[in-house]
Formats: structure tokens, C-alpha cells, sequence
């Protein structure tokens, strides 16, 4: 990430998102990252996303804690209501993974603060008050004689889930499905070979095994996978069928470990 404002000052704020899978949603938190900027303390304020979308938090707290100026501090302000305890207790672990890595490499640590929940829902109450005396839209019913809409059934025998959980974004899962994304485009996937669709998921389970990635009709398990790994998948499995067994895991009662 390339941002300007990353050298501007030692207070940074990270407006975190559970997930977006549309360029509207990136967009609007962008807008709502200027908007809190313009009226606070803070000196840089970004936008992150926990389960789907990009950029992830580790993403983000990369790009902070490598700025050429050091923040003295780094807070959190989670943009969900009402607020799960889960998600404070993701936000956490997903700070110390990272702060280990920052450690490891020898780098300063900024203090990470995470704004309550509370006072994020009496502001909120104040917005939707403040909607509702705003403009509304009519919903129009269908018209009379209207065909009825339909969809086609995908022929594409192969499918591959893209884990984009909160562990999968931060060990770059989001990497990983750019890069099938383009792979498929460019080898027209969709109808090489038993042809294959791709899609995005919310957490698929094996979250010390990120990046995770699955592929049916096999089921097959992948862990671990990175651009090169998929370049793999891509290469023996959706096209000749044959399931790469350095990077596959099998269905197990017992607990795995990245190989």
C-alpha cells in the first residue's frame, strides 16, 4: 500500500470491516477513513477488512508499522453493531500474530488500542435517526405479465473455495485468489478441461493451515497455498485431474500442522 499520509504522524487509526466483495463497499470505507481523518486526532486513518475483502488487517498494520515514521500508536476501531465478543477476540489474536512477525523481524512495536463497542452505538443511534427524517425509495412491485427471471446451472464440473477468513487473510489469501483470478481469466479455466468456477468463502475451519483452499469435486484440501502453490493446483489438479500431495491434507479427527 502506498499511501502519502503513512509518514504524516505517530497516531494511526484502522477503521476494520468484516467484509466487502464489492468495489461500492471498498470504496464507501475509503470514504468513511477521509471522513474520521478530517475530524480526529488521528494523523492517518485506513481501512481494513477481517474475513473478506482487501486490504486484510495484516495488510494494513504492515504498511503502518514499516512507515518510514514509526506511530507511537495504532488504534483499532471495529465498524460492527451490535458488536460480537468473537470478533474483539479475532481482532486480538490477529494483533499478536503480528506483532511476533514485527518482533522477529527486530522492528519497534507501536502501542494497538481497540475503541469499545458502546460508544460506537449511541453515534450510530444519532445516524439512523437523522435516516429516517431523509429521503426514501419506493420499492416498486413487478409489473403484471412480467417473465419470470431465471438463471442458467453452471456446466463447470470444478469448483475452488478461496478461504478469506480472518488467519487466511492475514497469512495473504487475498494474494491467492488474485492470482486464480488471473490464471483463470488467462487460461480460460472456466472451459478448459472439465471446466472449473472459482468463488470467495467466509472461514472454511482448518485456520492454522492458511492460507486454505478447497477443490470439489474432490473435496480436496490445500494449506499453506501461496502464488506458486496455485500455479500447482491450477497445473495438476484442475487440469489433468491429479491432486498435488505436497500441499493437500487429509480429512482427519486429529489436529494438523502446516508442513
Amino acid at each position: 500500500m502506498n499511501d502519502p499520509t503513512l509518514t504524516a504522524g505517530r497516531r494511526a487509526a484502522i477503521l476494520l470491516a468484516k467484509a466487502s466483495i464489492t468495489g461500492a463497499a471498498s470504496r464507501e470505507m475509503e470514504t468513511l477513513a477521509r471522513g474520521v481523518l478530517g475530524g480526529s486526532r488521528f494523523h492517518t486513518v485506513l481501512h481494513a477488512f477481517s474475513e473478506q475483502g482487501s486490504p486484510s488487517l495484516r495488510e494494513v498494520l504492515n504498511s503502518l508499522g514499516e512507515a518510514a515514521a514509526p506511530f507511537d500508536e495504532i488504534c483499532i476501531l471495529p465498524c460492527l453493531l451490535p458488536m460480537e465478543p468473537g470478533f474483539k477476540t479475532w481482532i486480538t489474536g490477529a494483533v499478536q500474530r503480528w506483532a511476533q512477525h514485527m518482533a522477529a523481524a527486530g522492528r519497534t512495536l507501536p502501542r494497538i488500542t481497540v475503541t469499545e463497542g458502546p460508544s460506537q452505538a449511541a453515534a450510530m443511534l444519532g445516524v439512523l435517526q437523522a435516516v429516517c427524517d431523509g429521503p426514501t425509495t419506493e420499492v416498486a412491485p413487478a409489473k403484471a405479465g412480467a417473465p419470470a427471471l431465471g438463471s442458467v446451472i453452471p456446466p463447470q464440473k470444478r469448483r475452488v473455495l478461496v478461504c478469506q477468513g480472518g488467519p487466511c487473510n492475514d497469512a495473504g489469501a487475498a494474494l491467492v485468489w488474485g492470482h486464480l483470478r488471473n490464471e483463470q481469466k488467462r487460461l480460460d479455466l472456466r472451459t478448459t478441461g472439465d471446466g472449473m468456477m472459482s468463488a470467495r468463502t467466509s472461514c472454511l475451519g482448518p485456520c492454522k493451515l492458511a492460507p486454505v483452499v478447497q477443490v470439489f469435486p474432490e473435496g480436496t484440501w490445500y494449506g499453506g497455498v501461496d502464488e506458486a502453490g496455485m500455479d500447482r493446483i491450477v497445473a495438476e489438479h484442475l487440469l489433468q485431474g491429479q491432486p498435488v500431495e505436497a500441499l493437500a491434507y487429509a480429512p482427519s479427527p486429529d489436529k494438523q500442522v502446516l508442513r
